[in-house]
């Protein structure tokens, strides 16, 4: 993935996790900064850090001119991420992870009175080749919190974005016109997602079959 780059116009699946399977999302406000960073890092102009760039926002922020990545789907759970992104502009991808890691990592380690390494190594990336693929990814990726039972343990996703659809940062038309309404869509993504983790179970089992044998 890395040595091809990524293309213009195409969807991928970008997720990373914390160093050692460590939390990176403490509480409310660690996904509110995370967010904060996928907004304000989203641009083609450098901006330095957030803290930096909150002097340059005078009354209200302006509207992003020349974004880097449209941000389909997000799920952000205690110890990983996961991220659905459209590149728009060249490497904009790798530009806005790149800015998004180290500004998150930067507020993580001082809010925390930590040094080091926040996350395990770059980020992982894959790119979604089919529309069938797309539907069922975002399914996956609004309700990850389900997927892993994480209960009430704290996470956040897109899919009360995708309900409400009063979040900018969510290009969701490319997967809710496919369907009549939120309900529509929401019914598939709960069949999509009963039948990923089948699969994932079935795989498990037939892989320690063929350990045991």
């Amino acid at each position: 993935m890395r040595k091809e780059g990524f293309s213009n116009g195409e969807f991928y699946h970008v997720y990373n996790r914390g160093v050692d399977k460590r939390i990176i999302f403490i509480d409310n406000y660690d996904f509110g900064r995370f967010l904060q960073g996928i907004e304000e890092f989203n641009t083609i102009e450098p901006i330095g850090s957030i803290y930096e760039n909150s002097f340059n926002n005078k009354s209200k922020k302006m509207p992003l001119k020349m974004p880097l990545v449209n941000l389909v789907a997000y799920c952000l759970n205690p110890n990983h991420y996961h991220l659905i992104l459209k590149q728009r502009e060249n490497k904009g991808i790798e530009k806005f992870m790149h800015k998004l890691g180290l500004g998150y990592a930067k507020f993580f380690n001082n809010k925390y009175k930590r040094s080091g390494s926040l996350f395990q190594g770059k980020f992982k990336a894959k790119h979604i080749n089919t529309n069938e693929y797309l539907l069922h990814l975002s399914a996956y990726v609004n309700l990850n919190s389900k997927a892993h039972r994480l209960g009430n343990r704290v996470s956040k996703s897109s899919i009360c974005d995708y309900k409400n659809k009063n979040n900018v940062l969510i290009n969701s038309e490319v997967i809710l016109d496919q369907f009549k309404n939120f309900k529509e869509y929401e019914e598939f993504a709960n069949l999509s997602l009963k039948d990923i983790l089948e699969r994932k179970q079935l795989f498990k089992e037939m892989e320690g079959l063929l350990i045991e044998s």
